[in-house]
Order: C-alpha cells, then structure tokens, then sequence
C-alpha cells in the first residue's frame, strides 16, 4: 500500500479549516469541523485550533483568502503544530502552495479518510480497495504536487526535469490503477460466486451513518463475535452471518458507514464490497439518535442509498442509542410524565414518517431488542412469501 498511509504520525498535532460557502451557514461548518475532529482522532490526531473564512467560493491558489492565510500562519509559526486538515478537497496546486506559504504539511477530508481506511483495511480485498482509490486521489494532484520542479517561463528550454517526472509518474501511476482494478475484479468475480452459493435465502443489510452501532447490534442479532468500536469506519470488511429467528433463517451483512462528502473514488472502489447493499432484499437502516445532527445523518444515508440505487428495497429504520437521547434531552428535574410525552411525540412522528417501519432501541443495554427482533422476523417472512413462496416452512 502506498506511503500515504502513514501521513499522520501518532499524537500529532492538528489544525482545521473549514470554509462558509454561499450554500452553507457558520453552524453547519462547525458541525462539519466537528465531524473532522473526530475523524482527525480516529486518525492519530489531535485538533488542537479550528479557522473558518466566509467566502462566495474557495480561492483557486490557497482556497483560503490570503489574510486567513497569514492568520494562520501567526498561530502555527513556534507552535508544534505538524498537519493542517482542510475539510474540503484541494488539488495539487493548493496544497503545494500552502505548504509553501506555512512549511507544513497540508491534507484534505479525502486524503483523511484514506488515511483512516488504509489503516483499517485488513483484508486482500480491502487493501486493494484502498490502495486503488489512493491512486485516483493522487493521479489528478500530480501536476502541483510537482510545481516546485518545473522550471518558470515558457518556450525553448523550459520542458525541464519536473515535467518528465511527472509523465513517468502519471504512467506508472495508470499502470497501477488499471492492475488494481483488474484484481478488484477478479475478487468481485469470486465474491459473487460466494453470494450466489448461500443458497435461497432472504438477505439482511446493516447500513448507517458511520459510528452509529452496526456492528453491535451484528453481535445482538447474529450472536457472534464482531469488532465494535467508538472510531469511525471500524468496519471496512462486510461480516456476514447465518441468524435463525423461530426456525426462519436469513443472512445478515454488516457494512462499511457512510459518510458526509465520502470521495467518490472510495465509493467507485469500494464497490464490490456495497454490492451486498445492492443486492440485499432488506436494509436495517441504524440511525444515532443520541447524535445532534442524526436527522443529516439520514440524509446522507438515503443520499447514498440512492447513488448506489439500491434505495427501493424494504426498510426498517433502527433509532439506536436511545439511552444517549435521553441523556442529552431530559434535564435530572423533569418529571417522568413529561419525559414519556417527549419520547411518544417524538416516536409518533417518526413512525408517521417511515409508515410505521422503525423501531427505537439502546443497543448497548440490550433495550427493545426482543421488539426489534420481532420487526426483522416478520420483514424477512414477508419477503420470503414474495421471493420464495414454495420455502412455507419459513413463513410461520
């Protein structure tokens, strides 16, 4: 895999940069700034200084305007500060000349969550997965990555040693993508082969926003052993488990989380691995409802759904980590009355919303699980009376 890898080095010290477009307000870039924080953390890093800048639109040399720029570079200048994290994507030309204006090293939220996944990727196929989008990240970025070598002017004399580096690099780097590409598909091919071999049974898709819970409610439904953690993208790897509700079986997959501004090129090569989303028969849509901005969260995730077409599927959405909810909604002094009209309101609404196919769980601590469980049973009869109508011992 490549170098890039390992472009955060353990406790580094971090600042972020976000900017307020005409389409977007402080307190949504905040909340996005937020989000990459965390990112940041999950990382290595530490966000130790947040910059926001109003702009119409990003400038084309610095993305920032110049005065930010100098305002910056007054606060990292004697300070150990080694990264700054921009939270939209730059091209080459950005990043090398802001690395020149502060002498720091410079990222965007691409280049982050790359460096996140190719930590996590532990399999063949995730690694290649990885290691593809890597390369169509970097393959555009080339040029300003290597300004600093062209010579200046223009005419006899001036196609200098920069240049032909580049063109080598760029060939080597197609060279690589078009091999990856063709080891993707030889995986995708095997991988298929797996999905067909499962034999005749309903399929059962985890998606969410990333770090919603998915896989411990894997381990609540499945009964297995699944990695769990409080990072984003603990799961890259699709786990699938054979669960038996009543005598009825299904098969149930968990999947890589979704993101706000997920690079396309991930979603391009991480493909064969959402091919068990397209071909699932129903989604398990888990929501952090403990989360502030859950309600975006949902919209990326239908978003997305929708990029991958495979948004006209059955649906049981899952609002997790009621537990959190009530932690951050109820004051200690509010009597119970009051906080039960809260959660009915609040329940009502999203059952209006979803036509009734949503359940309200605390994964954590086990709570509802027998009701969601119950949900999932009766989808998945419903969907084998429809696909399979022969297979009636699965129906009752």
């Amino acid at each position: 895999m490549l170098d890039k890898k390992n472009i955060i080095q353990k406790e580094e010290k971090a600042v972020l940069v976000g900017l307020v477009q005409k389409d977007q307000t402080e307190i949504q870039v905040h909340e996005y700034l937020d989000e990459l924080a965390f990112l940041a953390e999950t990382a290595g890093a530490t966000a130790v200084k947040r910059f926001t800048q109003k702009l119409p639109h990003p400038d084309s040399r610095t993305f920032v305007g110049k005065g930010k720029l100098e305002e910056i570079k007054r606060y990292t200048d004697g300070r150990d500060i080694g990264l700054l994290i921009f939270d939209d994507e730059l091209s080459g030309s950005q990043i090398s000349n802001i690395e020149k204006e502060l002498n720091l090293k410079v990222i965007d939220r691409s280049d982050l969550i790359l460096d996140i996944f190719a930590r996590r990727a532990k399999t063949a196929q995730a690694k290649a997965q990885v290691e593809l989008a890597q390369y169509q990240y970097i393959l555009p970025r080339l040029r300003g990555m290597w300004k600093h070598l062209e010579r200046l002017g223009g005419g006899i004399g001036t196609r200098g040693p920069g240049e032909t580096e580049i063109e080598t690099d760029r060939r080597i780097v197609r060279e690589k993508i078009s091999l990856l590409r063709k080891r993707l598909a030889e995986i995708d091919k095997q991988s298929f082969t797996q999905r067909k071999d499962r034999g005749e049974f309903i399929r059962v898709a985890l998606v969410g926003y990333t770090n919603v819970g998915k896989s411990t409610l894997m381990t609540l439904l499945s009964k297995s052993d699944v990695f769990a953690e409080n990072k984003l993208f603990a799961t890259l790897d699709t786990t699938t488990r054979k669960v038996v509700f009543e005598a009825t079986p299904f098969l149930l997959s968990d999947t890589v989380g979704f993101i706000r501004k997920l690079p396309h090129h991930l979603v391009e090569s991480f493909k064969s691995t959402l091919d068990e989303v397209r071909e699932a028969d129903i989604l398990l849509h888990v929501v952090d409802i403990g989360h502030p901005q859950y309600e975006d969260h949902i919209k990326v995730v239908q978003t997305t759904l929708q990029e991958l077409k495979a948004y006209d599927k059955p649906v049981i959405t899952i609002f997790n980590k009621m537990d959190i909810y009530e932690q951050h909604t109820f004051d200690p002094w509010l009597e119970d009355e009051i906080k039960q009209q809260i959660l009915a309101e609040l329940k009502e609404r999203w059952q209006n919303e979803l036509l009734g196919n949503c359940v309200f769980v605390a994964a954590t601590e086990k709570r509802n699980i027998d009701t969601l469980r119950a949900t999932i049973l009766n989808k998945v009869r419903h969907q084998y009376q429809v696909r399979y109508p022969y297979k009636s011992e699965y129906f009752y």
